[in-house]
């Protein structure tokens, strides 16, 4: 009888996001490493998981989680902020030892927090992130970890990704709470030198985010930053890098209707999208 062994199975790499602010991430991993294929899900049936508990964005992330394994991805992105501070950890310690040891599952909060305290020259570091993320804490003790010197300075933008999602991507009403979300990050902190867009979402409104913040403040999308930090992960691990199937395509499935998705999704990846439409993750 002829056993195939599941770490020697070749699959794409699963990029995950709650609905469509991980098109950023994977733009910029698709531009850095196009050689690969992808697969992208979001869970737009059940976004946003910004507002939702532990228990429900980590029971909602272990499904996309083993949906991607049964398409044989061997390799997980959780492009997702709020999935990667509220399932992450309990998905690589808890599950994957038994669902499948040899698949990977990674997230954008720890890339992040590794090199985002190079850019700050006075250690105050703003982030502007969901409800979800900020109550995790995740960005603050993983920057810890890496630069203890720096100063976190955290605050939620409930209205934002609603705002995005809706096509309000400039004008009053947009002004409106980007300028009360940072007035209150600065307040907190005056010499802040960095904000970090700690929502896959925020990228599409940088530029009125940086509108409502003092000159020389800089703000970071962690698109590039995931997407360097991806290309030196497959170069350490070579036998996961042997296991991604190269054809340069990339395959697009959401849990709501294909044809609101692919309007929107087309606005966050910069390019045409056709995704197909998965009813159920079980």
């Amino acid at each position: 009888m002829h056993i195939t062994h599941q770490h020697t199975l070749q699959g794409p790499i699963g990029v995950f996001d709650s609905g469509y602010g991980g098109l950023t991430v994977l733009k910029e991993i698709v531009q850095a490493l196009p050689q690969y294929d992808y697969l992208y899900l979001g869970d737009n049936a059940r976004a946003p998981y910004g507002t939702r508990s532990f228990e429900t964005v980590y029971r909602y992330t272990l499904e996309a989680v083993q949906w991607f394994f049964k398409q044989g991805c061997p390799l997980v992105i959780l492009a997702c902020n709020t999935a990667s501070a509220k399932a992450l950890r309990n998905l690589q310690q808890q599950n994957l030892p038994t669902l499948a040891p040899h698949n990977r599952v990674l997230g954008v909060i720890r890339p992040t927090a590794e090199v985002i305290g190079n850019y700050s020259q006075s250690k105050q570091l703003g982030i502007l992130a969901t409800s979800g993320t900020v109550q995790s804490e995740s960005y603050v003790l993983e920057i810890a970890k890496f630069f203890p010197e720096v100063q976190v300075h955290q605050q939620a933008c409930p209205l934002w990704v609603p705002l995005i999602e809706n096509g309000e991507l400039s004008g009053d009403g947009l002004d409106y709470y980007v300028h009360k979300y940072t007035a209150a990050l600065l307040q907190q902190a005056p010499n802040i030198d960095t904000v970090l867009l700690a929502c896959t979402h925020y990228p599409l409104i940088a530029s009125a985010i940086a509108a409502h913040l003092p000159q020389g403040v800089q703000v970071i999308a962690q698109g590039t930053i995931v997407a360097n930090s991806l290309a030196k992960y497959l170069e350490r691990h070579t036998v996961m890098e042997q296991r991604l199937t190269r054809k340069g395509t990339q395959q697009f499935f959401t849990t709501d209707t294909a044809d609101s998705f692919n309007a929107k999704a087309s606005l966050f990846f910069g390019a045409p999208v056709t995704a197909n439409s998965v009813v159920t993750l079980t």
